[in-house]
């Protein structure tokens, strides 16, 4: 990952090969998403706007053939959120407003993407039926909700804030791999949101994962930054009693898998926000210590 870092920031037309090449597919436009954050952090605003008005151009063309808007904001989304980092200098901040980037990128599903919508709605009738079909034919009779548009562009909408975040994440760490050694972990380890932003969007999400099933998608939206609160919670828990990246291992697979550990670390980063755990440890250390 190293040498693409330094490819990237190796001149204008490196990072445009990067930052287009990838900017209208699926599988490589967080790639391109991280180098035009990744420039726009380390070379300023004008070279990422550069960039990203450049990559939007294959990524309209892939909306426009699909109907699927994801990509345009992606990087629209990533780049926005690299300008408040790097205006900033606060990672808080910046994991904060992808809560409005994911629910700006859901209105414009629903606004510009419909169609998309209703045919992602097809395939997932189609799959559902078909379960219910084989479950059925064991012996079970269940139905299964089906998922509305609404519901679908939420959770549309809450994965592109997640892939958003996340590439945001990538250049902050090829930054600092370049140019600041070691610097991206202790700021990941440090990440907090304020106590104010970290209740409401906690209580925003609860509250609406609480109702009808086309609400309770864009619960999702909210918790993004919360989730990344509660990573790097984690993983400065995980340093400080030196555990391991095993354990690390071991807390994604929960995570992944078991929607009671998805709560648990809503529940703890809303406590974090009032009691401040990675204060407590460092006090705790040096009270030990003496």
């Amino acid at each position: 990952m190293r040498g693409l870092a330094e490819f990237i920031m190796r001149g204008r037309w490196q990072a445009l090969a990067v930052a287009v090449v990838g900017a209208g597919s699926l599988l490589f436009g967080w790639l391109s998403a991280a180098a035009i954050a990744l420039v726009t952090l380390r070379k300023g605003v004008i070279d990422g706007s550069w960039l990203v008005l450049w990559a939007l151009l294959p990524a309209s063309l892939a909306a426009w053939m699909s109907g699927d808007i994801g990509s345009i904001v992606l990087l629209a989304g990533t780049f926005v959120l690299a300008v408040i980092l790097r205006t900033t200098v606060s990672l808080a901040l910046a994991i904060l407003a992808s809560a409005a980037l994911g629910v700006v990128g859901g209105a414009g599903l629903l606004l510009i993407s419909g169609e998309f919508l209703d045919q992602l709605v097809v395939v997932f009738a189609e799959l559902i039926g078909d379960l219910e079909a084989n479950m059925k034919a064991s012996g079970e009779k269940i139905t299964l909700p089906r998922p509305t548009p609404g519901q679908i562009a939420g959770i549309l909408a809450a994965g592109n804030a997640v892939t958003a975040v996340l590439s945001l994440l990538l250049a902050r760490y090829w930054q600092a791999l370049l140019y600041n050694p070691g610097g991206f972990r202790v700021e990941f380890h440090r990440l907090r949101l304020p106590v104010g932003a970290t209740l409401i969007l906690g209580g925003l999400a609860i509250f609406l994962w609480l109702q009808a099933s086309w609400v309770s998608g864009w619960a999702m939206v909210w918790a993004v930054p919360l989730m990344f609160a509660g990573f790097a919670l984690v993983h400065a828990w995980v340093a400080f009693t030196r555990r391991g990246n095993g354990s690390l291992v071991a807390f994604y697979a929960m995570w992944l898998f078991l929607d009671p550990v998805k709560g648990l670390l809503l529940g703890l980063v809303m406590a974090d926000a009032l009691l401040d755990f990675r204060r407590r440890w460092s006090s705790a250390s040096t009270d030990g210590e003496a």
